[in-house]
């Protein structure tokens, strides 16, 4: 017979992940980040909505929005990779060889200085570039695909590889395709979002249902930690998770998820030798009992 502590993600209600979920919204040109998470916050009615890596207003794309106590991790899913398409131009004709050998150039590490409008410090920057891909190109117009480490401005990658080339270049439209995990094929829009919840306000909950994304899912990334029961408490009160509370450790890095049994996201946290210190803690005091007990309580 199972624990009667805690609740397997499946089982969750829609009120519950609404509480603690995610949506990844098809972010439109004109409005600025900021503004589409208030606008996530006024449709569902929620006091908290964040959005994670921020696009300016000319980009689209894929913008996750987390909900409630989900804003907690956007810190960290900040942190992940992302993938864009952009429509670059040269200044002056370039041959296509010559553009994919710069690509190839670029593919790595590079330095990079943020743009004069950006919102952090103009500090110069080591950034990965994972791959570059050469997808269209017509006359002065350069079709491109840019996995990238988080923290690479498209914008500026346009104007250094057109001085690579001696020609000149700028960045002309750009649409993010993935953000950690979420790519496209997670996409809502602000409309589908209103929709679904009118819907839900009905009775009838299957399309928002499919909108809202477990925060499991959204962090499947980072290397896992299962840890028993009896330290979970501990956990929802910042305490560290010792190495006899943890049942199974899955995967290598510095940052992991740190998972009930029923396979709950209870908090994100660092190692720490062998123990694990929570860093953002998401699972609610007094949702699983104490695991120790005082000197004035019986054993």
């Amino acid at each position: 017979m199972g624990s009667i502590f805690g609740k397997e993600p499946a089982e969750r209600t829609i009120e519950e992940r609404i509480n603690f979920g995610f949506v990844v919204i098809d972010k439109p040109r004109g409005p600025t980040s900021h503004q589409v998470s208030a606008w996530v916050k006024e449709i569902l009615g929620i006091s908290k909505a964040g959005h994670v890596g921020t696009l300016d207003p000319n980009v689209t794309g894929v913008l996750p929005v987390g909900l409630e106590k989900a804003t907690r991790l956007a810190d960290f899913l900040h942190e992940q990779g992302k993938e864009y398409v952009s429509l670059m131009l040269l200044h002056k004709p370039v041959d296509r060889t010559r553009v994919e050998d710069v690509m190839k150039e670029f593919t790595g590490q590079i330095f990079q200085f943020p743009p004069l409008r950006s919102a952090v410090a103009r500090n110069l920057r080591k950034r990965e570039i994972y791959s570059l891909k050469l997808m269209e190109m017509k006359d002065r117009h350069v079709l491109f695909r840019a996995n990238v480490e988080s923290g690479v401005y498209i914008r500026t990658l346009c104007r250094d590889m057109g001085d690579a080339m001696l020609v000149g270049a700028n960045m002309v439209e750009l649409r993010r395709t993935r953000s950690g995990p979420l790519d496209e094929s997670n996409l809502s829009t602000l409309q589908k979002l209103k929709d679904a919840f009118t819907l839900y306000k009905e009775g009838d909950d299957k399309l928002l249902s499919s909108l809202l994304l477990d925060p499991e899912q959204v962090t499947r990334d980072y290397p896992k930690v299962t840890i028993k029961e009896s330290a979970i408490d501990a956990i929802a009160h910042g305490a560290s998770v010792f190495r006899k509370g943890i049942i199974e450790d899955y995967g290598e890095g510095k940052t992991v998820r740190i998972m009930s049994p029923k396979g709950e996201l209870l908090a994100m946290g660092e190692r720490d030798g062998e123990n694990i210190k929570p860093a953002v803690v998401l699972i609610d005091r007094g949702v699983y009992p104490k695991g120790w007990k005082s000197p004035s309580q019986p054993i």
